[in-house]
């Protein structure tokens, strides 16, 4: 039934959203340069790698050693609005349409987080991660982390449709009225390094 909603609502939205596509595609052409799409490989149902699409957001700015300057740095106001608006997130609705992600759900981390995580957090991954999540509409990346799992495992042992509306609903405001993109001084998340419990084994 998830499995059906996901795709009567992204297919229509994909048409819809298509202009706005095409016209944030073109800007951050012209503003970041290529590559337009930002692809990367991120856990999806179970751990399953996942490559996952957005919108470009930052420069490829480099110290002189050649390694990427912080994120606060290569983030750029025009990539901050992208942000800021959920507009560098859109072609994730195709990442729907193929199956991996759904609307609704834990949103999709780093591969490199996996080894990192309690058994209790592990279990955000039960359920295919989603565009949107409960986390998301409770803090987004203004919480700490420990708190965003324990949103996470909260949706995945409560799930259910009316919540999943729920979710989307809220979404929306969100979206209008944009609050949490940053954490603290970090232009977005800190890196996750593993809960207390983890490091102190």
């Amino acid at each position: 039934m998830k499995r059906l909603c996901d795709l009567l609502i992204s297919i229509p939205l994909f048409i819809l959203f298509l202009p706005i596509i095409g016209i944030v595609a073109v800007l951050v052409r012209l503003k970041l340069g290529s590559p337009v799409i930002f692809m990367q490989q991120r856990p999806g149902l179970h751990g399953k790698p996942i490559q996952i699409y957005k919108f470009r957001t930052m420069t490829e700015a480099r110290d002189y050693e050649g390694n990427l300057l912080p994120d606060s740095i290569r983030l750029t106001p025009f990539g901050m609005f992208l942000r800021k608006y959920s507009l560098d997130e859109l072609l994730q609705l195709v990442n729907v349409i193929q199956g991996d992600l759904s609307l609704v759900g834990p949103r999709p981390l780093l591969m490199d987080y996996l080894a990192l995580y309690t058994e209790e957090q592990a279990k955000r991954h039960q359920v295919r991660p989603g565009i949107t999540g409960w986390a998301q509409v409770n803090g987004r990346n203004a919480i700490s982390w420990e708190d965003k799992f324990k949103l996470d495992i909260w949706y995945v042992e409560n799930q259910n449709l009316l919540l999943d509306i729920k979710i989307l609903a809220l979404t929306f405001i969100k979206v209008l009225k944009p609050q949490g993109i940053q954490n603290g001084n970090h232009a977005t998340m800190p890196i996750f390094e593993g809960s207390m419990k983890n490091v102190e084994q």
